[in-house]
């Protein structure tokens, strides 16, 4: 072969390599890709309680990513290998005192522990009830959150859910729209020609982290509560607001954690949702750790409460049977 010949062969092997090692790794990128799907919750423009202004959606990312003023709600859904995979999925909503959304620290990093157990796990960026973006700002949180079971359900079969296994979970002031969600869902419109707004926002479950539950100034956090209510709202929105007022039988079953020592949300606002779960026959779990403080997260570090992880699990295991 003369020089020339061997040259060009080099060169076009060398094309061939490139060429095909790019599209090994587009491959893997894309299965890896499918594994994480995010999705808008509303039609463009057809986003319901929503008015211009002058919001733009922000995110900080600092010690931990934080979002504020969501103009564009969503939801990310991590999927486990089919292999893995329980059936059961959850809706995660980080929490922010009503303000921000404590995006990885109480969502993304939350759904890749789930994952790690074969749960389905979706990070919700609901909106917040901001008096600029929102026509009634205490409606918006609970219509994205509504929203995002809806489509949860609607694509159950699509992403390897159980219909009827799928719940709800929340820190914090995210606690506090898991509880709403827990106590206001509806069975859906079965009139509406949209087929996701046909299915039912009841959670088959809750898990509820350090949580706002009550508007009562008494022990509420009132951050969560001057956020999504203002600051002097009229007796019957604390009363509707007050989650642990609004338990019914029909209530799914619930999970609950918390800090003796929180500081911002004090512990009474788990004690009061377990009791009225309990007078209403809701099945349900509560550990009360000693410490922690408030906004704990994974608790990585934070001796036996780091451990929540893995009773939440194991409860998830034991639902339904």
């Amino acid at each position: 072969m003369d020089v020339h010949a061997y040259i060009w062969f080099l060169q076009t092997t060398c094309c061939m390599k490139f060429f095909f090692t790019c599209l090994t790794v587009l491959f893997f990128f894309q299965m890896t890709q499918a594994q994480d799907i995010t999705i808008p919750l509303w039609p463009a423009g057809k986003v319901p309680n929503y008015q211009k202004s002058d919001e733009v959606e922000k995110i900080e990312n600092a010690d931990i990513v934080r979002i504020s003023k969501v103009q564009s709600p969503d939801i990310t859904v991590f999927i486990p290998a089919k292999k893995n995979s329980t059936g059961q999925a959850v809706i995660i909503c980080p929490g922010g005192g009503y303000g921000i959304l404590a995006y990885d620290w109480e969502g993304t990093d939350i759904a890749k522990l789930l994952n790690s157990k074969g749960i389905t796990a979706i990070v919700l960026k609901y909106r917040l009830p901001s008096p600029k973006s929102s026509i009634t700002p205490h409606l918006t949180p609970l219509m994205d959150a509504k929203r995002a079971m809806r489509i949860v359900r609607a694509n159950a079969d699509k992403w390897g859910i159980k219909k009827n296994n799928i719940g709800i979970m929340g820190f914090s002031a995210g606690g506090h729209l898991a509880s709403t969600l827990a106590t206001h869902f509806d069975g859906g419109d079965k009139d509406s020609k949209d087929s996701i707004e046909q299915q039912s926002s009841r959670p088959d479950f809750a898990v509820l982290i350090y949580p706002v539950i009550t508007m009562n100034k008494s022990f509420t956090h009132m951050g969560s509560r001057n956020n999504l209510l203002g600051n002097n709202p009229d007796s019957s929105l604390v009363n509707l607001y007050s989650n642990e007022l609004q338990v019914t039988k029909q209530t799914p079953p619930t999970f609950l954690l918390h800090a003796t020592d929180d500081g911002a949300v004090p512990v009474e606002n788990s004690l009061r949702f377990y009791e009225a779960c309990k007078i209403n026959g809701v099945s349900t779990e509560m550990h009360i750790f000693p410490h922690g403080g408030h906004g704990f997260g994974l608790a990585i570090g934070k001796g036996s409460l780091e451990t929540w992880p893995d009773l939440l699990v194991a409860w998830m295991r034991g639902l339904g049977k």
